[in-house]
C-alpha cells in the first residue's frame, strides 16, 4: 500500500480563519468540503478501482486515531495497576460497589465502539511505520517482540499483530499426562472446587455469579459416582420443568446431557480457574488437555470492559458480557471453556469453525435472547482435540474461564489415583503449557 499525503487538500486553511471561535463551523464545513471534492476527483481518474488511492488520507486518519486509542488504554491501565498495586501491599481486597459510572456504561454503544475499533485495526499500516507502531505496542503494554513468528514488518495491521503467532518452542506444553496446563497466557484471578448444584464463582468479594448461567447449561453434579443426569429421574424431572420456564438469562438446560464415559473411580469434583489476559499478552486460545469438544454456544451480549474497575462496579460482568463456550469431555469428565468478549474485544476467532462471526449489529439486544448453538458432528464423539492445540484467539486482552470435573480426595479404595490439586497461586503469572494443577504425583 503507498502512503502518501493529496497535494489538493490543504492540511490547514488560511490562518485568518483559525483566529475566531465562530469560524470553527466554517472551517470544518470548509475542509469537508475539500475533501471530497478531492476524494471524487480522484476516483473519476481512476475509475474507482484503485482502493489504496482512494484511501490515502483514510490510512493516516485511521493510523493516528488508532495510537491515540492506545495510549488512552495505556495511560488507564497504567492508573489501575497502581491502585491494585498499593491496595495488595496494603492487604486489602476491593469489594463489590457499584457505581455512576457503572451505570454510564450500559447506556454507551459498546458494541458499535467496538466494531469501530475492530475497523481501525483491519486498516493496513504503512510498512514504513509497521515497526515503529508495533514496539511502541510493546513498551506501553509488555508484550515481547522476540517471541514474534514474524518479522514486524509482515504484519499489515494491527489486528494480525495482535493475534501473531509464536515462535517454535516459546510455549513448550507440559508433558505429565496427569496435568492441566494453561490455555492462555495471562493472571490467575480466581481459582477453586464448585461444591453444589448451585454452583457460584465469586467475581469480587461481595459478588458472585452463576457458573450455569456462564455456560449455559447445567452442571454435572457427582452424588456416588453418578453425574446429576444419570442420579436423578422423579425429583429431579419436576425441578427440571420448573426451571425450564425461567429465562435463557438464569440458565439454560437445551445442551446435550453431558455423561461420565470413563471409569468412576476416583470420584469427580468440579473445579474452575479464571485467567485475565491483558491487552500486551499474547491472545491465542490453546487447548488445557486431550478432549472432545460436543458443542459451541454464543451469546451476543455485551461488551463491558473487564478491568479491575470493571469487575466491583458491574453485576454479573461476565455473564452480561458476549462470550463463546466450548463444551465437552476430557478423561476425568465434563470440560468446558468460556472465552469472554470485552469492550474493543468483540471480535473472537474460533479457529475450529472460521464461519462464527461475533458481535455482529443487532437492530435489539435481549438479554434473554438464548444463544445461538452448535452441536458438533459426529454427536457424542464431536471434535478431537489434542493438549496445546490452538482453538481460538482475542483481538485484545479479555477473560477465559475453564470449569471441569477432576478426581476429588472422595476416591474409591484400592483406586490409584490422587485429588487434584492447583499449582498455581492467585494473582500469579502464567503462560500457555504451564500446569495449572495436577491430580497425579508424576
Amino acid at each position: 500500500m503507498k502512503f502518501r499525503f493529496s497535494q489538493n487538500v490543504p492540511m490547514f486553511p488560511p490562518y485568518s480563519q483559525l483566529g475566531h471561535v465562530h469560524n470553527h463551523r466554517r472551517f470544518f464545513s470548509w475542509y469537508v468540503k475539500q475533501f471530497r471534492t478531492t476524494s471524487q476527483a480522484r476516483a473519476s481518474v481512476s475509475g474507482g478501482s484503485s482502493n489504496s488511492q482512494g484511501n490515502a488520507f483514510l490510512v493516516p486518519g485511521a493510523t493516528v486515531a488508532t495510537l491515540l486509542m492506545l495510549g488512552v488504554l495505556h495511560a488507564r491501565r497504567l492508573y489501575d495497576d497502581r491502585k491494585v498495586e498499593e491496595a495488595r501491599e496494603k492487604g486489602i481486597e476491593f469489594e463489590f460497589q457499584p457505581d455512576a459510572k457503572a451505570a454510564f456504561l450500559r447506556m454507551l454503544p459498546l458494541r458499535s465502539i467496538s466494531r469501530f475499533w475492530g475497523f481501525l485495526t483491519n486498516v493496513e499500516v504503512p510498512v514504513w511505520l509497521r515497526p515503529h507502531v508495533y514496539r511502541a505496542w510493546a513498551r506501553a503494554f509488555h508484550s515481547n517482540l522476540e517471541e514474534a513468528a514474524l518479522p514486524l514488518e509482515e504484519y499489515a495491521s494491527l489486528r494480525d499483530f495482535f493475534v501473531r503467532t509464536l515462535k517454535e518452542g516459546c510455549r513448550p506444553i507440559d508433558p505429565d499426562p496427569y496435568s492441566l496446563v494453561s490455555p492462555v497466557d495471562g493472571t490467575i484471578l480466581r481459582f477453586g472446587e464448585l461444591k453444589d448444584a448451585g454452583a457460584m464463582i465469586q467475581q469480587v468479594k461481595g459478588f458472585s455469579y452463576s457458573v450455569s448461567s456462564l455456560l449455559g447449561s447445567s452442571l454435572p453434579i457427582i452424588a456416588e459416582g453418578k453425574t446429576q443426569d444419570e442420579s436423578s429421574d422423579g425429583d429431579q424431572e419436576s425441578t427440571k420443568g420448573e426451571k425450564s420456564k425461567k429465562s435463557w438469562w438464569r440458565i439454560s438446560l437445551a445442551s446435550p446431557k453431558v455423561r461420565e464415559t470413563i471409569s468412576l473411580c476416583p470420584m469427580k469434583g468440579l473445579y474452575y480457574c479464571v485467567i485475565y489476559l491483558k491487552p500486551g499478552d499474547y491472545h491465542r486460545i490453546h487447548t488445557p488437555v486431550d478432549w472432545n469438544v460436543l458443542v459451541r454456544r454464543h451469546f451476543s451480549g455485551r461488551l463491558f470492559p473487564l478491568n479491575e474497575r470493571a469487575t466491583r462496579t458491574i453485576r454479573n460482568l461476565y455473564v452480561e458480557n458476549e462470550r463463546v463456550v466450548l463444551e465437552g469431555l476430557w478423561q476425568q469428565g465434563f470440560m468446558a471453556i468460556a472465552a469472554i468478549g470485552a469492550t474493543n474485544i468483540g471480535s473472537i476467532e474460533l479457529f475450529i469453525e472460521p464461519e462464527l462471526c461475533t458481535n455482529r449489529p443487532r437492530k435489539k439486544l435481549l438479554p434473554s435472547e438464548p444463544p445461538e448453538e452448535r452441536v458438533y458432528e459426529p454427536e457424542g464423539v464431536g471434535l478431537m482435540l489434542k493438549k496445546g492445540d490452538e482453538v481460538a484467539a482475542f483481538n485484545m486482552g479479555s477473560t477465559v474461564v475453564l470449569v471441569f470435573q477432576a478426581p476429588t480426595l472422595k476416591s474409591a479404595k484400592n483406586c490409584d489415583a490422587s485429588e487434584f490439586r492447583f499449582c498455581v497461586r492467585r494473582g500469579e503469572r502464567i503462560r500457555v503449557g504451564e500446569a495449572l494443577g495436577r491430580w497425579h504425583d508424576s
